[in-house]
């Protein structure tokens, strides 16, 4: 829960600490990033209608922007325009060559639409949060976005409660259903997984035996997934790069799948972090979150596919990378080569 910080407290801490990251200082006060936004509200911050079906509604007009999903180890931007859209009551979907997103939109709880004076520039964006208010997604305008597609947007968004306010619900706690790695039956795991006929079939598998997904990797043999060093995740990406293979690279929370496919070029090292700074996309990873990295093979319609999982101590999904590739066509072999060769524990000196 936040702590009790009213409005007009949350924006001086704000003044007085105005070199710090949102997120940072959020946590800095103890407070959720939404209360943070929140405590602006009628300042340059107004309340929107969070359902993605009504956002997808009034992206296209906008033209270039920069959209982010991220989870605590992980931040996924990628540059472009809105194209193919797809919006549900429960799950939506964006397709494009930039923009692809899958958006669970019961885990939506918050929207604010924002505008903020920085260094004489104002910076404009849409941002989303969940009941604990964590972010789910954001949408930030560029400079070639279209100003008044925003205003108008803004306008038909905008709800009734405009209350500076905010009360955050209880994190979601850990399904206490699911079976103890210790109680997995083996057999009946990999009977399950050798049955599937497309990857999208895992996540039903899983919830149908109660499993949580780090332990299904961990138990269903090594012929099937197997550990990597924690460092793996470098030399994919510096081999990827060198070597221009596809990618696809999921970054994920409760309420957004956020995807880039295609190659990576520029890889930058600054600290914990490792950094992808092309052109349309950004990808920033705190490698010092991975506490283990998987290579996982899953059954598809013409053979099978092969991904790389990352997860943070807790057993939580940090980042997964495939090949890119088209149902009904086997999956890339500069993939399957990349992936069958990075290093296993050990291999990597600390």
């Amino acid at each position: 829960m936040d702590a009790i910080l009213s409005p007009a407290q949350i924006r001086a801490a704000r003044v007085d600490h105005s070199q710090m990251r949102e997120r940072d200082l959020a946590a800095h006060l103890g407070i959720s990033e939404a209360a943070l936004v929140a405590a602006e509200t009628g300042l340059g911050v107004t309340r929107i209608d969070c359902s993605p079906a009504s956002l997808l509604a009034h992206v296209k007009p906008l033209g270039e922007v920069m959209v982010l999903t991220r989870n605590e180890s992980a931040v996924h931007e990628k540059i472009g325009v809105f194209e193919d859209l797809h919006p549900g009551k429960q799950v939506s979907m964006t397709l494009g060559e930039n923009i692809d997103l899958r958006i669970f939109g019961g885990q939506w709880a918050h929207g604010f639409a924002v505008e903020r004076e920085v260094k004489g520039e104002t910076k404009r964006s849409l941002q989303f949060f969940d009941a604990a208010g964590q972010a789910v997604f954001k949408l930030h305008l560029r400079p070639a976005s279209n100003v008044e597609a925003f205003h108008q947007a803004v306008a038909a968004l905008k709800i009734e409660d405009q209350s500076q306010d905010f009360v955050a619900a209880e994190p979601k706690a850990k399904d206490a259903s699911l079976t103890p790695e210790e109680a997995v039956d083996r057999a009946a795991l990999r009977e399950q997984w050798q049955a599937m006929t497309d990857p999208h079939q895992f996540f039903g598998m899983l919830k149908k035996m109660q499993i949580a997904r780090r332990t299904a990797v961990r138990q269903v043999g090594d012929d099937i997934a197997w550990a990597l060093d924690a460092g793996a995740l470098g030399h994919l990406l510096d081999r990827a790069a060198a070597d221009e293979v596809e990618i696809m690279c999921f970054v994920a929370n409760d309420g957004c799948v956020q995807i880039h496919t295609g190659t990576v070029r520029n890889i930058q090292r600054m600290g914990p972090w490792i950094n992808v700074m092309d052109p349309t996309f950004h990808l920033h990873l705190r490698q010092d979150h991975v506490a283990e990295v998987w290579a996982v093979r899953k059954p598809a319609d013409r053979g099978h596919v092969t991904s790389i999982e990352a997860y943070d101590a807790e057993g939580n999904m940090i980042i997964q990378f495939f090949g890119k590739r088209k149902e009904g066509r086997e999956e890339l072999e500069s993939w399957r080569s990349l992936a069958e060769t990075l290093p296993r524990p050990g291999a990597i000196a600390a």
